[in-house]
């Protein structure tokens, strides 16, 4: 969840709420680190020192009166108090305690001392922390009042210069991460806004646009991660533009077909009303209700048209010659008027597409065989192959010149008069659907030469074709 909320905030501020963070732990673990090597190397430089104080109290014990004695050197305790910052205690005893000189209770060793190896170790002596070097060696001879020959050496310092040291120094790391976490922030945030200064150009520009204005994006002066970016904007632009100029295209040719049907419509119905002969009311009549019927083909294939180019292909299998029977069953009647022989001749054949848009499809390409064919036959095939399918309407009528098959498909482009005089919606939304399936609308001649065979062709899906 919160991961979505900074998703939703600028890219700016999602690089720094997620760099800072990261920079300000850092530094904190820097800082950490520093302070522990401050430590260690304050107690190796004072315990250098607590050492030498160590070795020169050892170097002075003697046992030749028999008793266990201890020169001090005095001026040198005096230096090393003062290094120290505090005061400093030794303790000089045999190891079984009965025989010792000075502070008689400090603290004892964590740990068995180990001949000729100092240890160093923190303690609290009369309440203040001290640090603590502890010695033992073999005695020559043992001390009086003891059977013991080994010897225990205690040096203790107080810890306020060392730990004085220690505080100064990491104080001052602290201000150096400090500062560097400032300028480091600094920096990031300068960089930052520097990335995305093309990024805030881009967005200006197209902020600034007007909603008609779909000209491509400059891609000059802008980082190679952002031009992909870019040139997928680009090219969806192009795909708007396209869309755009196909329905306003759409639109105006519309307007013109509906709008001479309605101009045609309008000079019959004047007439009709001037018109005082029984006869000639009559007959303009019958003329309205050719064009009304042609207005409602119109109608509904401008309807069609724009579902095949708009709509969302529903690609499935299903059964091609079942698809051809359904076509030829709703015209079954019409043909029969007119004295046609319509017929299907394909055998069980799985293809895959958009059913309902093919349908539409076959609809218009039978529609526009039985108004073009004043006699014969009208044959709907199928047929597969690796490639893919093809649907394909065969007539036996006039056909058509190769100089008008190559404009058919274009919506508005009428045929030859010997084709029935339509308005080219027919052929343009059949190619529409078959583009919409990658695939495309081929006019070829019948056989022997006479009448037109409509193809609707289309590639089988990969999906399908690794199947």
């Amino acid at each position: 969840m919160r991961w979505k909320r900074l998703s939703r905030l600028r890219l700016a501020r999602q690089l720094l709420l997620l760099l800072l963070p990261a920079l300000l732990l850092l530094s904190l673990a820097e800082l950490r680190l520093t302070a522990q090597d401050v430590r260690r190397a304050a107690d190796a430089a004072y315990d250098r020192s607590l050492l030498g104080a160590l070795k020169s109290i050892d170097a002075n014990v003697s046992t030749e009166s028999g008793g266990l004695a201890v020169e001090l050197p005095y001026r040198m305790f005096e230096f090393f108090e003062l290094t120290a910052s505090g005061p400093v205690h030794f303790r000089v005893a045999t190891a079984d305690g009965l025989v010792e000189l000075g502070s008689p209770d400090l603290p004892a060793p964590p740990s068995a001392l180990k001949l000729g190896v100092p240890q160093f170790y923190d303690g609290t002596y009369f309440g203040a922390p001290v640090r603590i070097a502890a010695y033992t060696r073999e005695l020559e001879r043992p001390a009086e009042g003891s059977a013991s020959r080994r010897l225990v050496i205690q040096v203790a310092e107080a810890t306020q210069s060392r730990d004085e040291f220690r505080r100064v120094f990491v104080q001052r790391a602290a201000v150096s991460s400090g500062l560097f976490l400032v300028l480091t922030v600094a920096a990031c945030i300068s960089a930052i806004v520097l990335v995305l200064r093309p990024l805030v150009r881009l967005s200006r520009e197209v902020e600034q646009r007007s909603p008609g204005e779909l000209q491509p994006l400059a891609e000059e002066g802008l980082p190679e991660d952002v031009r992909p970016l870019v040139a997928a904007i680009n090219q969806h632009m192009q795909r708007t533009h396209a869309l755009g100029a196909q329905q306003r295209m759409f639109l105006d040719d519309a307007s013109h077909q509906l709008r001479t049907h309605l101009t045609t419509l309008r000079m019959q119905v004047d007439f009709a009303l001037r018109a005082d002969d029984p006869d000639e009311v009559h007959s303009t009549l019958e003329a309205l209700a050719g064009e009304l019927q042609r207005a409602t083909r119109s109608t509904n294939q401008l309807l069609s048209l724009a579902r095949s180019e708009s709509v969302e292909l529903q690609q499935a299998p299903f059964e091609a010659s079942e698809l051809l029977r359904e076509v030829a069953r709703q015209f079954l009647p019409a043909a029969r008027e007119k004295g046609l022989d319509l017929g299907v001749e394909a055998d069980s054949l799985e293809a895959h597409g958009d059913a309902a848009l093919l349908r539409e499809a076959l609809v218009n390409l039978v529609a526009n065989a039985i108004a073009a064919v004043p006699d014969g036959s009208i044959t709907l095939r199928a047929a597969a192959n690796d490639l893919g399918w093809t649907l394909s309407v065969e007539d036996t009528g006039p056909g058509l010149p190769p100089e008008v098959r190559s404009r058919a498909g274009i919506r508005f482009a009428r045929g030859h008069a010997g084709r029935g005089g339509g308005s080219g919606l027919g052929l343009a939304i059949a190619s529409a659907i078959a583009a919409r399936h990658g695939g495309a609308l081929r006019l070829e001649g019948g056989e022997g030469g006479s009448g037109l065979r409509a193809s609707l062709s289309w590639p089988r899906p990969a999906a399908v074709t690794e199947n």
